[in-house]
This record gives C-alpha cells, sequence and structure tokens, in this order.
C-alpha cells in the first residue's frame, strides 16, 4: 500500500490531484505549476498562446436565416434537439479502444448509459476509462483515435432522446 493510501491524502502523481491542478490553472489562467514532494516532482505546462490540441475536420455549424414568413399552419416547427456533450476530465491521449486491433467502445449510433465507457484517456501512462455520465444514443464523434486532448474539451455529443 503506498504511503498517500495510508495517510489518506493523494500524492502528486494521483489523477485526482492532476485533475485539481488542471481546473486550478484554468480558472486563474496559469500557463505553468511545478511541484515537488521528496523527490517526487510533476510539472504541468500548458501554452496560451497557440492551440495544441488538433480539432477534427467537422465543420462549424452554419447559422441559417429564418425565412421571410412563417411556415403554413399545416407544418408543426420541429423542435431544436439538445445534445449533451461528454467532456474529457484531464489532458492527455484519447483512444478510442481498448488496444490496438480492438473495436471502438462507441460509435455513432451507439447506445449509452451513465456506466457506459466511451473511451480511453492516457494521462502521465495512466489509462483513464472515460464514462458517458449520461443516458442515449452517441451522434457525434469530436475527436480522432491517439488525439492528444485538453482539460474540458467536448469528445462525444449524446443524444438524450435517441
Amino acid at each position: 500500500m503506498a504511503e498517500d493510501e495510508v495517510v489518506g491524502k493523494p500524492g502528486p502523481f494521483h489523477v485526482q490531484t492532476i485533475r485539481r491542478l488542471v481546473a486550478l490553472m484554468s480558472r486563474h489562467d496559469l500557463s505553468e505549476i511545478d511541484l515537488s514532494e521528496g523527490d517526487l516532482r510533476i510539472r504541468l505546462r500548458r501554452d496560451l498562446g497557440k492551440t495544441l490540441v488538433r480539432t477534427s475536420e467537422t465543420p462549424p455549424p452554419v447559422l441559417e436565416r429564418a425565412p421571410a414568413s412563417p411556415p403554413p399552419a399545416t407544418e408543426a416547427p420541429q423542435p431544436a434537439k439538445t445534445l449533451i456533450p461528454i467532456k474529457s476530465p484531464t489532458p492527455g491521449i484519447f483512444y478510442a479502444a481498448s488496444g490496438p486491433g480492438a473495436e471502438s467502445f462507441v460509435r455513432v449510433g451507439s447506445k449509452v448509459n451513465h456506466t457506459t465507457v466511451v473511451c480511453i484517456i492516457e494521462a502521465m501512462k495512466i489509462f483513464n476509462e472515460i464514462q458517458a455520465e449520461c443516458s442515449g444514443v452517441i451522434s457525434q464523434i469530436l475527436v480522432d483515435n491517439q488525439q492528444p486532448v485538453e482539460y474540458g474539451q467536448e469528445l462525444f455529443y449524446v443524444d438524450p432522446t435517441g
């Protein structure tokens, strides 16, 4: 058992500690945090001047002008779908499957619930299974396999009505 587990406080390499540090960096617009405890050290950096993450080739949504006259009364307007984003809880590398050659955890059209594993994010050689934390159908996958992602970056959209 590690010393951190005995004392009850997370050490500098504990996933929760890293997540809190990343959130702190975002909240206070910090570009670097460098901590050490004994011979252990952690340094987190982010470049505020340029984007380090490649986005998918999905074009941004196009806003259309409303028609000049309302549609005929016989047509009921369709309500806009509200999609739920699944965001990365940590910076790291996105993996769509459990290993090379393995089937993807989810695809567009896959039904998910709160505990469905949708991907893995590797952060500092720690592989974190990411759960959907919502129910519905995957309507869009926003990142490519083995793509670097940032904290809070949207990875998937889920249609809760699907």
